[in-house]
């Protein structure tokens, strides 16, 4: 189960306690909203992608959607979601747990712009019921992230910017 390769991976940083497991779904933002006590945009979601064949992860706000312009700009490539089936077999955890902890060091992982304006956010923990609540610097120390890239709209115009 993914939740315990997870687990093992916070482990390995003395914080597995910090993961949180709900007696409810958190597989959607809206649920993981719900199941946290906090407003959606603050879920992080890991979007699964591939640039040609090789797999990548685009953790962003919950309120914010793919950009096709800014995406082709920054990656010279249409975005193209993996499948169910791909992500599972790519990126080691299942659509509704996907989270960018535990998985092979083949996957890149990129943090979008759009979680910036928080100072906490929520990301799953390898389950459809589990988040973990992370601050940006440890966001990107245990992700593993490339780098902060902007190829996501929507979420501005909820700060009105």
């Amino acid at each position: 189960m993914s939740i315990e390769i997870v687990r093992k991976y916070f482990a390995s940083y003395g914080m597995e306690e910090r993961i949180l497991e709900f007696p409810v779904s958190s597989a959607t933002v809206e649920l993981a909203a719900q199941a946290v006590g906090c407003i959606p945009a603050r879920i992080a979601k890991t979007l699964s992608f591939k640039v040609g064949e090789e797999p990548i992860l685009i953790v962003a706000a919950g309120d914010a959607k793919i950009d096709n312009r800014k995406y082709k700009d920054k990656f010279g490539k249409k975005a193209v979601m993996l499948s169910q089936e791909e992500v599972t077999e790519k990126i080691g955890h299942a659509v509704g747990g996907v989270c960018p902890f535990g998985i092979p060091d083949t996957v890149s992982v990129y943090l979008d712009e759009s979680m910036k304006r928080f100072e906490t956010v929520f990301p799953a923990a390898g389950s459809s019921n589990s988040a973990i609540e992370l601050n940006m610097e440890e966001l990107m120390r245990y992700s593993h992230a490339k780098e902060w890239i902007d190829v996501c709209k929507g979420w501005q115009e909820e700060q009105g910017a």
